[in-house]
């Protein structure tokens, strides 16, 4: 006997039936120019090797490049059989794609050709974030699980190196993995991570060593007061984590589920500088010279004015969560991508902001003229309304 999948056919509270009514309602805008795909979609980076090109990691099991000039997604690279999570290029040259999976392998592809490579095997759990690193000559691939683990692979044997966990043992879920660029260098790097818990950790990683590094208390300590061991500047899950530039004034940016965006200051010891209040989970952040841009499960894109914090408009078109965005063509674009399963690209310039201003304003002032219609219209039943018309009728005569 068949068995139906849709929601309709289903007991639903009046919440999830308005939820889902809205959301069918909101599919079918063009907001964006949206590129559609079949399956959720879950990471996104850029292609280091075209400026109109991503890479993005979905849950029906492949990594996809998408041109989002041309429209072209053809581009697949196949094998796993569950979601995939994450999504890195690396490996000489950049030859390679590699690819977090549910089933808690890393997969590996030829860029060029697509065909596949080594699997990376060690973590217990989903594969949840992974990069690219390169230490004294030698390649190196860095993933975090929801096992918790974090581990060091070396590219060309797929030997694992180190594994990672919190001295104490009570990391969570990693969620994101970044490379200070300031304190790394070529014979050591500086790795910055997130989890499911508010701590965000830092460790120091070269061939032959791996340690968590313990933070300096945010101000100068009292005889005896411990250390801090780990950045605490979040009151629950962080994201996403990103470095606003390769200078030495580089501050951390973070995305969290306590619905705000915060840059870390680097020369207050990673203490917050300034907080943007998205106002949901935010799942995604990005950085221009001008604007700071987040997104997450309210499925709005939000850009926010870098010099003053403030909200400067609200990109609408998603309908389920933005799960990632990634600047292009020079901070004139942002890529957003959710799990509706859509790639969707917003103008950065002032020119185009002003436009989407404009328009979204004029949007409300016609949203505003109709609920007053209708409100007139309906303070009147049906009967009201005909008693009204038989009474001026009278009155005519």
């Amino acid at each position: 006997m068949s068995r139906s999948t849709d929601p309709g056919h289903f007991f639903q509270t009046d919440a999830s039936e308005s939820t889902r009514a809205r959301k069918a309602a909101k599919s079918g805008n063009t907001n964006g120019n949206p590129i559609v795909l079949q399956s959720k979609i879950l990471d996104v980076i850029p292609d280091p090797f075209s400026p109109a090109c991503i890479y993005i990691a979905e849950s029906a099991g492949c990594a996809r490049n998408v041109n989002v000039e041309s429209r072209d997604s053809k581009t697949v690279f196949k094998g796993p059989t569950a979601p995939v999570t994450s999504v890195a290029i690396g490996g000489q040259g950049g030859a390679t794609v590699f690819a977090g999976c549910w089933d808690k392998d890393i997969w590996s592809w030829d860029r060029e050709t697509r065909t596949p490579g080594r699997k990376y095997k060690g973590h217990s759990d989903f594969v949840k974030a992974i990069i690219f690193a390169r230490v004294d000559g030698k390649d190196l691939l860095i993933s975090g699980g929801a096992d918790s683990k974090i581990i060091v692979w070396d590219i060309a044997t797929g030997d694992r190196l180190h594994t990672l966990r919190d001295k104490t043992d009570t990391m969570m879920a990693l969620q994101d993995l970044v490379l200070d660029p300031e304190e790394s260098t070529d014979s050591e790097i500086v790795l910055i991570s997130s989890s499911s818990d508010p701590h965000i950790r830092r460790w120091r990683i070269n061939l032959t060593s791996a340690s968590q590094i313990l933070e300096a208390a945010p101000v100068a300590p009292l005889q005896g007061q411990p250390t801090r061991d780990t950045i605490l500047e979040h009151e629950t899950s962080v994201y996403r984590l990103l470095f606003s530039g390769d200078d030495e004034d580089s501050d951390l940016w973070t995305a969290s589920a306590d619905g705000t965006a915060k840059c870390l200051s680097r020369a207050r010891n990673w203490t917050t500088e300034e907080t943007y209040e998205h106002g949901d989970y935010v799942r995604a952040i990005a950085l221009t010279t001008d604007w700071v841009i987040t997104a997450g499960r309210d499925e709005n894109v939000k850009v926010w004015d870098r010099v003053t914090g403030k909200l400067w408009h609200v990109y609408e078109g998603h309908y389920e969560e933005v799960t990632g965005l990634v600047v292009l063509e020079g901070d004139k674009k942002v890529v957003s991508v959710s799990i509706d399963g859509t790639i969707r690209t917003w103008g950065l310039g002032k020119a185009d902001l002003e436009k989407a201003r404009k328009e979204r304003e004029e949007e409300l002032k016609g949203v505003v003229k109709e609920e007053k219609a209708k409100s007139k219209k309906s303070l009147l039943t049906a009967e009201e309304e005909a008693e009204l018309a038989e009474l001026m009728d009278s009155d005519e005569d």
